[in-house]
């Protein structure tokens, strides 16, 4: 089970949750991280804004990390974790808590019957302890915790695991318990990962080309490989050959992962239908899992439930697999703004899949308060007047962010300036990106702002449009957007689509666009699509 990406959405309901159920909606106010975690979803660590750190809950084998092993309903503050800023948390089954820190120093405390604490014995910890045998000047960046192991990612994308090792899960090629970190070579010698997951007895990790590795328990098929044998060390998933993963999550015993297309792929158990075919039949193999024909943004799983969860690009929300007992094969719609709210009230036990990161809903940013003050008339310096509209800025700021502005405007006292290059959608995106970071224009509009992010020499806005122009990406348009990769010399995207539309090809080649494709491009295309063998029988 992992936990990297932080939410951050204002307002989140925490107190969905039954273990916050006796606390005041003044003290819910004050959280902004929390994990919830145990049998019985009945164990929680939170972090207030002031970076304290609580927990309370049953405190099973000291999972709390309090000193001691009495459970409390009061919360109980840990010293020893205030001030370090948890960046990422993950939890076992005994339960034994692994977290990270934004310094990328390494905490773990709780059961630890088979050394999955890390610190060299097998004693029961019940106080956070920094463990850094072999990862001096390593800063980690990612936790992943399976039922009696634990795995961590460094900046520097490489692997490292300790604990149960009675089916290889630890990757080390035999299945002797490891009672310090070590990391996982092999086939991952000289790969870099980016993304990490276990299961309960099994684990897998993501790497920069897309690529899936995995290793340890497969009875039930969950390591994808086309069969139920164990693994010992690490195996690339030779069925997702020429599919780019950029991301994994395990349940109990299943596993989801998401493409760079938006697409979702399942494997292993299906007892409940957490696979979401359509039927309670175990996968060996990875099968492609259609939520309304919508592209998937996020997966959601944990080690600890046989739930699964997606959300799309709409920002729908499903859910299958086991909820509140009941067993539903096929992704279902819910009315949930995010897949966190799908364990809170479906999940057995009701616990979170990630660590919650929650906004203050009182207090604005720096970032906030600068995309508030965006194409603001009461305190703007200059407009810019695109299509017979104006859009207001502030010149300090484009300065501050853009060297093109801070070229023309450094002698320009003008209060108006005409664009007439540009649409006013695009540059009001551009301005507005200088002011949030963010573009928010759909993806067939964001070839403008392509066009203009190359004129302007913009390399980051330049990797957000490419960005934004794949999510939206299909079989009608996939030939102009490629068409406008080459124009704007935009390789990444320009790869993108070709990768796409090899794997469209016959209703690519249908489309209105390949007809009026220009020659030069579809000679380069067939050209290229030839020397990788997508015309073979």
């Amino acid at each position: 089970m992992q936990y990297t990406f932080l939410l951050k959405q204002k307002m989140l309901d925490v107190g969905k949750w039954p273990i916050f159920a006796f606390r005041s909606p003044e003290e819910l106010k004050l959280i902004r991280q929390a994990c919830i975690f145990g049998s019985a979803g009945n164990e929680v660590i939170y972090v207030t804004g002031n970076n304290e750190v609580f927990a309370l809950g049953t405190n099973c084998s000291g999972c709390l990390g309090i000193g001691d092993t009495q459970s409390s309903i009061e919360p109980r503050r840990l010293d020893i974790l205030c001030g370090k800023k948890i960046t990422c948390l993950s939890y076992g089954s005994g339960p034994h808590v692994v977290v990270a820190t934004a310094e990328g120093e390494v905490y773990t405390w709780g059961h630890n019957a088979y050394s999955q604490l890390g610190n060299g014995t097998t004693n029961h910890s019940l106080l956070p302890c920094q463990i850094s045998t072999n990862l001096v000047n390593k800063k980690v960046t990612e936790v992943a915790c399976g039922s009696h192991h634990s795995m961590i990612l460094t900046s520097d994308g490489e692997v490292y695991t300790w604990g149960y090792n009675n089916s290889g899960q630890v990757g080390s090629g035999s299945t002797a318990n490891q009672a310090i970190p070590r990391r996982v070579t092999s086939c991952l010698q000289n790969k870099i990962a980016i993304n990490i997951a276990c299961g309960q007895m099994c684990s897998m990790a993501v790497v920069d080309n897309g690529e899936v590795y995995v290793w340890g328990y497969n009875g039930n098929g969950q390591l994808g490989l086309g069969n139920s044998g164990n693994q010992p060390t690490p195996c690339r998933i030779a069925a997702l050959q020429g599919i780019r993963v950029q991301r994994v999550a395990c349940g109990y015993a299943h596993t989801l992962v998401l493409t760079d297309e938006g697409q979702m792929y399942a494997w292993g158990a299906n007892s409940y239908g957490q696979l979401g075919t359509g039927n309670r039949s175990n996968q060996s193999y990875p099968v492609p899992i259609t939520v309304d024909k919508d592209r998937v943004i996020e997966i959601a799983a944990c080690h600890s439930a046989h739930t699964s969860a997606a959300k799309t690009q709409g920002s729908q929300v499903y859910m299958w697999g086991q909820c509140r007992g009941q067993s539903i094969s096929l992704p279902y719609l819910t009315h949930f703004a995010c897949t966190d709210d799908v364990f809170a009230c479906f999940a057995t036990p009701a616990v979170t899949w990630r660590l919650l990161s929650v906004e203050p809903d009182d207090h604005l940013t720096v970032a906030q308060s600068l995309k508030k003050e965006f194409d603001n008339p009461d305190n703007a310096d200059l407009r810019f007047q695109v299509d017979g509209k104006y859009i207001h800025v502030h010149k300090v700021l484009l300065k501050i962010r853009c060297d093109h502005f801070r070229s023309v405007l450094s002698n320009n006292n003008d209060e108006i300036i005409e664009i007439s290059e540009f649409s006013y959608p695009v540059y009001r995106a551009f301005l507005e990106y200088l002011y949030t970071d963010s573009i928010s224009l759909p993806p067939e509009a964001a070839i403008g702002l392509l066009d203009l992010a190359t004129f302007y020499q913009e390399k980051r806005l330049k990797r957000l449009c490419q960005q934004t122009i794949k999510q939206g990406i299909s079989e009608e348009n996939a030939i102009a957007l490629l068409s406008a990769a080459v124009k704007y010399e935009a390789k990444e995207l320009e790869e993108f689509c070709f990768r796409f539309c090899i794997n469209h090809l016959t209703v690519v080649t249908q489309s209105p666009g390949f007809a009026e494709m220009d020659h030069d491009l579809l000679k380069n295309f067939i050209s290229k699509a030839s020397r990788v063998g997508a015309f073979k029988n």
